[in-house]
């Protein structure tokens, strides 16, 4: 990037000059404008070897519409780097056809170099902004909240990451996600299941061997972590990994550097690691089968992904996204009905987010470019008469917390006339976990992450809904 330039619209010097010195220290040329005026009169407005503009929310929120008409009009257009602390702002959404990023106050070098590193990649023709990640977990519930902020905020450093969740939740993706965010966005991403290669074979895999290492070994090979040099290696299902991988990895973590299988020549390697997996490690090492030392290695910064039924709130979002991405892949497009969408909604969903995508890339190859009614949906999906996140006939009174005795009463009726058991029967216990489960995770929405408000809004001691956070594993 030593030879870009960077446009920076900035109405006072001082913001402005700031910002010069921390572009000079990663050697990129800086171009100051105060207005937009300025901006269409300067030469370099638009000039090819212009890597990005940066604009604060005043200009944005004063002329967003004027920017967005005058980056249009550029020959290349040039990706838009928005700081604020807000997020994207509104006009990002109508103007998608330019590339946003957000940058929060104030502005850290680091992060400053992985933004720009993603914007030089959209010059190049690798769209990866923020708002059009390939790989961004979908989803605006409380917890998935969480797990954006998280991702953000451990991005920009090469610090080494563990992903904690049940299968089928989109580890992956959220690594892949942290990847693209990262400095390293430009480097490869090497995926790795730990747990469906033998493991008499992960040492080949992960390190490489020189030839007639081993029988078989016909020729040099490299690994898995020479591949991913620069990048990032993602060790999914490290709980599975054999204590004397273990061993060897650990000495990797710790060393930076291995040696292929049948070679004395050591090899430095600068890869960040993101593990996942869905074990708990913990019981784990209390049982002997995970190394202490390498767990605190791995789990320098934690992310935990909720399960689909804590986050079911998400549900038509992360529908429409798999919809419209089934549709791109294989041509096929479908919509789901209200009555479909509240029977899903009533599933508790155990094979997360991957069962909810094996379950419509089903629908659309039986009922291609067609609306799925409930009768479409497979027996163990449906339930009758759905109105609702929980099914017909279960009614939840909103929670209100204006101090009356009424409205903070919660009320749950079942008309047995107007709930029908499914044909395939029901799994009483998950349906009344996943009710009680959205009537908890509303509480504490209302209760804006108080546990004691929560109780007392449930009609509950405290102590026995900290024991419900603990059993369903939901957080405050």
């Amino acid at each position: 990037m030593a030879d870009a330039k960077v446009i920076v619209i900035e109405a006072a010097d001082v913001e402005a000059r700031s910002l010069q010195t921390l572009l000079r220290f990663l050697d990129l040329e800086t171009v100051h404008v105060h207005d937009l005026n300025e901006l269409r009169l300067s030469p370099h407005g638009a000039s090819q070897d212009c890597l990005a503009v940066i604009v604060g929310k005043d200009i944005v929120a004063a002329a967003g519409a004027a920017l967005v008409a005058q980056l249009r009009a550029m020959p290349q257009p040039l990706p838009v780097i928005y700081l604020s602390n807000d997020g994207l702002p509104k006009i990002a959404e109508s103007s998608s056809d330019l590339a946003w990023f957000h940058l929060e106050l104030p502005v850290k070098q680091r992060r400053l170099s992985a933004v720009l590193n993603q914007a030089q990649s959209v010059r190049c023709g690798h769209p990866t902004q923020p708002g059009a990640h390939r790989f961004r977990p979908s989803g605006t519930s409380r917890p998935m909240r969480a797990v954006h902020k998280l991702i953000e905020q451990v991005a920009p450093f090469d610090t080494n990451v563990l992903i904690l969740g049940e299968s089928g939740t989109g580890k992956e993706m959220v690594a892949r996600h942290i990847h693209e965010l990262s400095g390293r966005t430009g480097h490869p991403f090497v995926p790795v299941n730990c747990g469906a290669i033998p493991a008499d074979l992960l040492e080949s895999e992960l390190f490489g061997h020189e030839k007639g290492a081993f029988t078989g070994a016909l020729s040099t090979r490299m690994g898995r972590f020479e591949f991913a040099e620069g990048g990032t290696l993602f060790l999914d299902e490290i709980g599975d990994m054999s204590l004397q991988m273990q061993v060897k990895l650990l000495r990797v973590l710790q060393e930076r550097s291995f040696e292929r299988v049948g070679s004395n020549r050591t090899i430095r390697c600068n890869v960040r690691i993101i593990a996942a997996t869905h074990r708990d490690l913990d019981a784990a090492i209390v049982a002997g089968r995970f190394r202490e030392d390498l767990y605190y290695r791995l789990n320098v910064f934690p992310l935990q992904m909720p399960p689909l039924r804590e986050r079911l709130e998400d549900l038509p979002v992360l529908i429409e996204h798999l919809v419209q991405r089934q549709g791109q892949i294989a041509g096929r497009h479908i919509r789901l009905d209200k009555e479909a969408m509240n029977c899903l909604a009533c599933n508790p969903w155990p094979g997360n987010v991957r069962e909810l995508a094996n379950l419509l890339e089903r629908l659309a190859i039986l009922f291609p470019e067609h609306t799925v009614t409930a009768d479409d949906l497979p027996e163990r999906y449906r339930s009758t008469g759905a109105a609702g996140w929980f099914g017909s006939g279960m009614r939840v009174a909103p929670l209100h917390t204006d101090g009356s005795a009424e409205d903070v009463e919660l009320v749950v009726t079942a008309e047995l006339n107007g709930f029908e058991l499914p044909r395939g029967g029901i799994d009483l216990k998950d349906h009344l976990s996943a009710i009680e489960i959205g009537l908890i995770r509303q509480a504490l929405e209302e209760a804006d992450g108080t546990v004691a408000e929560a109780a007392r809004l449930l009609r509950m001691r405290r102590t026995t809904l900290v024991e419900k956070l603990r059993k369903y594993r939901l957080s405050a």
